[in-house]
């Protein structure tokens, strides 16, 4: 059998990672995420006090930096030049840096390499904003992932709450309406659906129902039980 490739895309905070995650784990597959793989790279720039908006630096620099995905079971680690930095990743400062880096032709050139050699050994899922269009786009499954920014805001509102977190819901959708634009207009690699992809409206659907959907579609498509 073929090995088996599920692309998830779409826009900041639609919930490609947590889906992405839970599928992986219902049909039994390696979960990829490629942006917690951009994220490392801008957590580098961050981390060394090196300007990420100077295309010099991010040419000069990414030659210094080493992006591996280890696994613990179905876990996925995001290492750093040989250290584990998954847990450091999920701040604004990244977040509002990762766009800046991942327009870089040179840097998406290495990380898509490696996700592509993933790909070719494993059975996976993999999300990001141009996985079927760019990454794989002869996965046999696509699904494109959308929500109002309101609600990607509110999901975001409330999960910086519960981490104890003092923030603006207003700061909040306004960086994530920068992000689309961001992401919708970069000249390499646009945010956009693949021609095949399906795409899936979860603005009013909870994570679960949107991981049935997903892996009923998949248990079809690839004649899994």
């Amino acid at each position: 059998m073929d090995v088996i490739a599920i692309a998830i895309d779409g826009p900041a905070g639609a919930g490609k990672s947590t889906i992405s995650k839970l599928t992986a784990q219902r049909l039994n597959l390696i979960y990829v995420d490629t942006g917690a793989m951009f994220r490392a790279v801008a957590y580098y720039f961050i981390l060394n006090n090196i300007d990420y908006e100077k295309e010099e630096n991010l040419n000069k620099y990414i030659d210094f930096i080493n992006i591996e995905l280890r696994y613990f079971g179905s876990m996925q680690r995001i290492c750093l030049n040989g250290k584990d930095v998954t847990m450091d990743l999920r701040n604004e400062e990244i977040s509002n840096a990762t766009p800046s880096v991942a327009k870089n032709q040179k840097i998406r050139k290495k990380l898509l390499d490696i996700q592509r050699d993933i790909a070719s050994k494993n059975n996976v899922v993999m999300d990001g904003r141009d996985i079927g269009t760019c990454v794989l786009p002869d996965a046999k499954l696509k699904i494109f992932l959308v929500a109002s920014a309101e609600e990607r805001a509110n999901r975001r509102f409330r999960q910086l709450i519960r981490r104890g977190k003092v923030v603006d819901y207003f700061e909040i959708l306004d960086n994530i309406k920068k992000r689309d634009e961001q992401d919708m207009t970069r000249e390499i690699a646009p945010l956009k659906a693949a021609e095949d992809a399906m795409t899936v409206e979860s603005t009013h659907m909870t994570v679960e129902q949107v991981v049935k959907f997903i892996v009923t579609l998949a248990k079809a498509k690839f004649e899994l039980n």
